[in-house]
């Protein structure tokens, strides 16, 4: 399963680590997501849902 969010749909973003020399590197950002229970349709289930959506109260937790 990806690190992507159920609901807003958040993916992992990429770009480059850029040193003092300014050499650069591919790298990327991680989502925070975490697996929770919500109600999808008006059953529970179990999916990865982003910090951002749990804090600002998109989802209902079961």
């Amino acid at each position: 399963m990806s690190r992507k969010c159920f609901i807003t749909g958040k993916s992992p973003g990429t770009g480059n680590h850029v040193s003092h020399a300014n050499n650069k590197n591919k790298r990327t950002w991680g989502v925070n997501v975490q697996k929770v229970r919500i109600l999808v349709d008006g059953k529970p289930k179990r999916v990865y849902v982003s910090a951002r959506a749990l804090k600002s109260g998109k989802v209902t937790r079961v």
